[in-house]
């Protein structure tokens, strides 16, 4: 108790000010602006003082702080409670603490709380680049525990250096926990509702510039390594929501049935390995179309009569699923009346004039396919525009993109055609998804990025079922042949990332994703399934919680006892002088002279002066560069040591 209640030196306030700062700092990406700012002049304030003389704010002061801190957090969030309203707290938390360091126990506290926030950086990122900055912030924080349980006067440098080595020392255990430690499926805890908000990925509804919008962003959907060719550009169509639901500006998804969709595959089967980003939706957007689902435990893959592939629950984690597709296929040859009737459905009052254009070509075209190809022909003779800045559009939005406009995105397009068909009367839907993707010549997997998300259209034709027609590629080839990249205009608003037109650049961001890749395979998808399989491999099959238990407890009970024997170990005296002193001791024995162990080396020659004459001053003059070299400041080189034990042995 007195240890931790005495008061804290002024030396160990920079390493407080250092903790504080690196547990904090990667936050302000995710936290409101003033609370970064808060914490930034409580920081500079509290460092401005430690110059000048610091001091603990007064009480009346930091009870306003936290009061007007949480009354601002409350009215940000709406709650005290959840992801980003908890870290909020916590943040402010570490930044007022700073106010009130008195004792070395208010430092505890506050190392304490910078263990704690560093884990609530993983609710945001678990990146390569957030795990090399918490590894070193580790490292920080231990050598401020280290320093303040020291004394103040110790250099950094020798805190930093026990610290690194206890880290060292515990990578073993940490590796043995990561590979044995009974794994679920899920997270070990319960996440808050707001643990998920804020991905990014396709929607369920479809509005004009929601896709456009989408498509503006350089992260990753998916990665897709086949076990076989890689499908050409024109059928890497990954499905999504099929929207069969128009109310005059938003499609949505329509109420689909209980059954199969009656999928007849006519061509070669693909057989390939997904990798799904965290979307916080249940569909798993396979190559179309799928001929066997995926089966993990906990997953309940299934393909509903619309052709959407889903899951049981959302998914809030990576997902890696097997899936086995085939571009040719034939799908609803026998669709029932009902759903041709729902897709049939325009609301009224909207687009007088697409609807009239649409119902032109049923009167002058006798077959549903002939007014396929008009409205393609339309699309493509008419100057219309591919672009990802389109004009906002009114209440009669698709009369103003056909007529006025002939700017907009895949969505504009999908729409217009859906709608244009059933006016003409032929049953057609809106399904979204992505389409294309890039493959990485380092690591060979198919990159599918948020920019290449796309909408497109089915008709369904008798005799043939629902088919695909893409009115995007009667507008830009290039969408579908080569990617958005080089489909667009010059300055549209695509990421670096995406655009990447120079060589060296493609050449880092290949490299780059292929590292993150293996670290989302090898390390983050380290599932239960993988580790059932590690287990196998060293010979336990079918392994339960018990097996890896056991496991888990021979394997850290051996290395503690590994540890404790090398630090038990017996060591070696690393002194030149003292070894050199040993010589002279074992060859004064053999002449018969006792030596020993307790008696000095300068007791030792006194003695001698009385015992053997002869030998006393060869002794005595080694023993003086011995006692010199061990215990004065200046010590002299080992020559003259040498040179003495030479002449003793002479003698």
């Amino acid at each position: 108790m007195a240890r931790t209640s005495a008061p804290l030196h002024h030396a160990h306030l920079p390493w407080l000010l250092l903790v504080a700062l690196l547990t904090t700092l990667p936050h302000s990406r995710y936290q409101p602006l003033w609370l970064t700012a808060v914490a930034g002049l409580v920081l500079l304030g509290v460092a401005w003082q430690w110059r000048q003389g610091y001091q603990v704010a007064r009480n009346w002061l930091k009870l306003l702080l936290v009061m007007a801190g949480c009354a601002g957090i409350l009215l940000h969030y709406k709650t005290l409670f959840g992801r980003d309203a908890g870290v909020a707290m916590l943040v402010l938390f570490m930044a007022l603490k700073l106010l009130e360091l008195k004792h070395r126990r208010d430092a505890i506290v506050l190392v304490t709380l910078g263990y704690f926030l560093l884990l609530t950086h993983y609710f945001y990122s678990q990146s390569i680049p957030t795990g090399l900055w918490l590894l070193g912030t580790t490292l920080v924080i231990t050598a401020c525990l280290i320093h303040l349980h020291g004394a103040p006067q110790a250099s950094p440098r020798t805190s930093l250096a026990t610290s690194g080595k206890l880290l060292l020392q515990a990578l073993p255990f940490m590796v043995l926990l990561y590979l044995l430690f009974p794994r679920i499926t899920g997270p070990l805890w319960g996440l808050p509702q707001d643990a998920h908000a804020g991905r990014t990925g396709l929607s369920d509804t479809m509005s004009p510039g929601n896709i456009s919008e989408l498509a503006q962003s350089g992260e990753i959907a998916l990665r897709a390594f086949f076990n076989g060719p890689v499908p050409p550009p024109e059928q890497r169509y990954w499905r999504g929501p099929v929207l069969d639901s128009y109310d005059g500006r938003t499609w949505r998804t329509g109420r689909s049935e209980n059954r199969a969709p009656g999928l007849e595959h006519t061509g070669p089967a693909l057989h390939y390995t997904l990798t799904l980003e965290a979307h916080n939706q249940r569909w798993l957007l396979p190559l179309e179309m799928p001929a066997s689902l995926p089966d993990p435990p906990g997953l309940e893959a299934r393909i509903d009569s619309n052709g959407l592939v889903q899951a049981r629950n959302p998914l809030k984690s990576r997902q890696r699923v097997e899936f086995t597709s085939s571009p040719d296929y034939r799908m609803g040859v026998m669709e029932s009346p009902q759903v041709l009737w729902r897709n049939l459905q325009l609301p009224e009052g909207f687009n007088p004039r697409t609807l009239a254009l649409g119902r032109s070509w049923q009167q002058r075209h006798p077959q549903p396919r002939q007014r396929v190809q008009a409205a393609l022909d339309h699309f493509r003779q008419e100057p219309f525009i591919y672009t990802l800045r389109p004009p906002f559009l009114g209440q009669q939005a698709m009369d103003e993109f056909l007529f006025n406009t002939r700017r907009g995105f895949c969505e504009h397009y999908a729409s217009a055609f859906v709608i244009l068909m059933r006016a003409a009367g032929v049953p057609a839907r809106v399904v979204t998804g992505y389409q294309g993707g890039e493959i990485n010549p380092v690591d060979g997997f198919l990159v599918v990025r948020q920019s290449d998300a796309h909408a497109w259209a089915e008709v369904w034709l008798e005799g043939q079922g629902w088919v695909r027609v893409d009115p995007t590629a009667a507008i830009s080839p290039a969408r579908i042949e080569t990617g958005i990249a080089s489909a667009l205009p010059e300055g549209e608003p695509l990421p670096m990332l995406v655009d990447a037109r120079l060589d060296w650049l493609l050449s880092m961001r290949n490299q780059w994703e292929a590292i993150n890749n293996r670290w989302n395979q090898l390390v983050l998808g380290y599932n239960p399934e993988r580790q059932r399989e590690l287990f196998a491999r060293l010979g336990f099959q079918d392994a339960d919680w018990k097996t890896m238990g056991t496991a888990l407890g021979i394997s850290m009970g051996t290395l503690l006892l590994l540890l404790a024997a090398w630090v038990f170990r017996p060591v070696r005296e690393n002194d030149p002088a003292l070894a050199i002193w040993r010589r002279a001791i074992r060859h004064l024995e053999r002449r018969g002279i006792a030596c020993p162990p307790w008696e000095t080396p300068l007791a030792l020659a006194r003695r001698l002066e009385q015992e053997a004459p002869e030998l006393a001053p060869a002794v005595a003059e080694l023993a003086q560069l011995v006692t010199t070299a061990r215990y004065h400041p200046g010590s002299p080189r080992m020559e003259p040591l040498r040179l003495a034990l030479k002449r003793l042995l002479r003698r």
